[in-house]
């Protein structure tokens, strides 16, 4: 057989022509159009907004709670008191309440309740914090504390970013699958005639 003849002759192959301009597609359908562009614009969306909204969220929240701490550190005190009575049996966090006295600013011994390790013997000392009225209460907010908070709602923002990116998407989609299936529905309806006419010949 001849190099002519063979299948595997080398050649030119085939011309099959240049393909379509993009965008000349017929099947591609107006609606598959938008919904292109509302993936771009919603993926644009998300690229951007998506640490800036992190950023800001988590930025606010971190500045209020430092705000919290400054006013709360400002507001209470710290003071040294001792146990009136020994702490005995457990809990689940370890800590009861129990009676502790203290001495004020103006030499006057006064008492409350506050939590204590369990097992603490009687006369100990444990540290307490007052607020401006003299009365026992919770320790002010840490700047930690602050921080773990401009991290969790900075956190919770980013996700519901991205659930409201999800949420569009899934959203555009169904409303343009039921405009299609509509649209379907109205063009079998005057193409099935002509196509059962065709098997009653």
């Amino acid at each position: 057989m001849s190099a002519q003849g063979s299948p595997y002759a080398s050649g030119p192959s085939p011309s099959r022509g240049e393909p379509p301009p993009k965008g000349t597609n017929p099947l591609i359908r107006p609606s598959d159009r938008f919904e292109t562009w509302i993936r771009r614009f919603l993926m644009l969306v998300l690229v951007l907004g998506l640490p800036v909204a992190a950023l800001s969220a988590g930025l606010t929240a971190y500045e209020s709670s430092m705000r919290t701490v400054q006013a709360q550190s400002a507001e209470r005190q710290e003071v040294t008191a001792r146990l009136k009575s020994s702490v005995k049996g457990a809990t689940a966090d370890g800590k009861q309440q129990a009676q502790v006295r203290w001495t004020d600013d103006n030499g006057k011994v006064r008492t409350g309740t506050t939590l204590v390790k369990s097992g603490t013997p009687e006369g100990a000392t444990v540290p307490v914090w007052l607020d401006r009225e003299g009365a026992i209460t919770s320790p002010p907010m840490t700047t930690l504390t602050a921080r773990t908070n401009g991290w969790f709602v900075g956190g919770m923002a980013a996700v519901g970013v991205v659930g409201g990116f999800f949420g569009a998407r899934a959203v555009t989609r169904r409303v343009l699958d039921r405009r299609r299936h509509a649209q379907w529905d109205a063009e079998w309806d005057l193409v099935e005639p002509l196509w059962s006419a065709r098997f009653r010949r």
